[in-house]
């Protein structure tokens, strides 16, 4: 019988549900088919893995874009929430505008920027029109990889820091509006009152965006596909091409164990060192 008591765990349960069948059960098998190969445990996937050729690349990859990205994701949706709550007239406009890449798929967004940055891009139209090059630019090839990283790393930080800024903006929206004034009657400057007032209480939400952002710049794939392909390895791209390609699923599963893994290792640092002290009740 639902009462007062138990209604918070049947309005709970139906989320609970959800996550046990698409989130903690293909969990649980990754893991068990990652230690498992001709029915016995044993670490063989991980070491197949490991002596990939590609592995050490596709972890180099996906560890230096999660590094550029997500500091860039953070300090522009921080820059364009600090933005909106000068802005007067419009705001929900600019808001709406802002949020566009929110409704875009990771692949749709991947060939947006391929139109763009391809040899016969917009891009590149532009250029030889104006005469600064002489023929089409190589941003996307095998030839030029540190192009082809930028490209990736724009896409990435134009199709998601929208979901950063949103975050960041209900953040700013919570900081009681006194203490900014009380501290500019105080003659604090704007740099100190961002420093010492907003940016520690905007705690909680960096920290939240911080962990989300990070898990998902991990399981970069499909704006990688569209632009590169197999030109830049990823930690994600190498578990589709051997569950897919290679038809290896122990060795597909032991990179989606490695990405879970340094995903947590990460979301354990930023619950470190962004800790937030518990209202005193």
């Amino acid at each position: 019988m639902i009462t007062e008591r138990t209604l918070p765990y049947w309005l709970l349960a139906p989320s609970l549900v959800f996550l046990i069948a698409l989130f903690a059960y293909p969990f649980a098998d990754a893991f068990f088919i990652a230690f498992r190969a001709d029915g016995q445990w044993t670490f063989d996937n991980f070491r197949t893995m490991v002596d990939d050729i590609n592995f050490g690349l596709s972890l180099w990859n996906t560890m230096l874009l999660v590094l550029i990205v997500v500091p860039l994701q953070i300090a522009i949706a921080l820059t364009m929430a600090m933005m909106l709550t000068k802005i007067r007239a419009g705001r929900d406009l600019v808001l709406y505008v802002w949020t566009i890449p929110l409704g875009i798929s990771d692949l749709a967004a991947g060939v947006v920027w391929l139109a763009l940055l391809s040899e016969r891009g917009y891009i590149n139209t532009v250029l030889s029109a104006l005469g600064i090059v002489d023929g089409p630019a190589l941003w996307l090839s095998y030839e030029t990889p540190v192009a082809l990283f930028i490209a990736v790393i724009l896409a990435e930080v134009w199709r998601a820091t929208a979901i950063v800024m949103v975050i960041l903006v209900a953040g700013v929206q919570l900081i009681p509006k006194e203490y900014n004034e009380a501290a500019e009657i105080f003659g604090a400057s704007a740099w100190q009152r961002f420093v010492k007032i907003t940016l520690p209480l905007l705690k909680p939400s960096l920290q939240t965006a911080l962990i989300l952002r990070t898990l998902l710049a991990f399981e970069v794939f499909a704006v990688v596909v569209a632009l590169g392909g197999r030109d830049l390895p990823v930690l994600m791209g190498e578990a589709f091409l051997w569950q897919f390609d290679y038809r290896d699923s122990g060795v597909a599963s032991a990179y989606a164990v490695l990405i879970l893994l340094i995903s947590i290792a990460f979301t354990l640092v930023y619950l470190r060192v962004l800790r937030v002290k518990e209202e005193a009740e």
